[in-house]
């Protein structure tokens, strides 16, 4: 009894050793990140072929845009509604994620996701959007990657330049175009919003429309935008009055 027991825990030991070596050597290698921009990325191949099997014809808009092309303010509204405390993280916001579990278990329902920035990233650039065990753990690990080989403000860079804004819209540049006919260093303060808004939704709302999920969210972010003190009071009035 004990030499069968003795058995399945070393058979055990060992496919956890494979498991875990045959993770570690395919998590991919994200130093080249460091001076090259992406060229595509697996959401963008994912969407692809989903059209692929559809027969629908699809067309992939993205615009390279510098850092310090993108407003500030586009930055911090981006920031504050998608990972307030990027900047103070290593990648996974573990106040964030555990206020996020005892959410979820309250309602007995995803009602709140906790996933940064640079996971979002990670997701994108080469992952799915499956909701796999094996693939969130992956994001995590990657995450982890991207923190130690890139600065925050590479990340934060590639991120927004690669998010999905729409069906084959990727990257603010592009979004601001085809949304609003100029370029992303051109939009106001509401349209800036507005683009912040669909990043949770990018397939089903649109920064142009006026549904009332898009309004409660641009009136939820200029909240908070006040709240950190990024606009003042008759700044945020006039947001109100148009969202609100």
């Amino acid at each position: 009894m004990r030499t069968w027991f003795f058995r399945i825990f070393l058979t055990g030991i060992l496919l956890l050793l494979i498991f875990g070596l045959w993770f570690y050597v395919t998590l991919p290698d994200v130093s080249d990140l460091v001076k090259n921009n992406p060229g595509t990325t697996a959401l963008i191949e994912q969407r692809q072929e989903e059209a692929q099997v559809t027969g629908k014809k699809y067309r992939v808009r993205k615009i390279w845009v510098s850092f310090s092309k993108i407003p500030d303010m586009l930055k911090k509204t981006v920031r504050i509604s998608e990972d307030a405390n990027f900047y103070f993280h290593e990648g996974i916001d573990l106040d964030e994620l555990e206020e996020s579990i005892k959410r979820n278990w309250e309602e007995g329902k995803i009602v709140r996701g906790a996933s940064t920035i640079t996971q979002q990233l990670a997701k994108n650039l080469y992952l799915s959007t499956d909701r796999s065990f094996l693939r969130k753990l992956r994001e995590y690990f990657i995450a982890g990657r991207l923190e130690q080989k890139l600065s925050k403000n590479r990340i934060f860079t590639i991120y927004l330049n690669v998010i999905e804004f729409g069906p084959g819209i990727f990257g603010v540049e592009a979004a601001a175009q085809f949304y609003f006919g100029k370029s992303v260093s051109a939009l106001t303060l509401s349209e800036q919003i507005r683009l912040t808004a669909v990043i949770p939704r990018p397939l089903t709302s649109s920064p142009t429309s006026d549904s009332r999920w898009l309004k409660w969210r641009c009136c939820w972010i200029s909240k908070k935008l006040r709240l950190y003190k990024y606009i003042d009071d008759p700044t945020l009035d006039l947001l109100l009055a148009e969202f609100c």
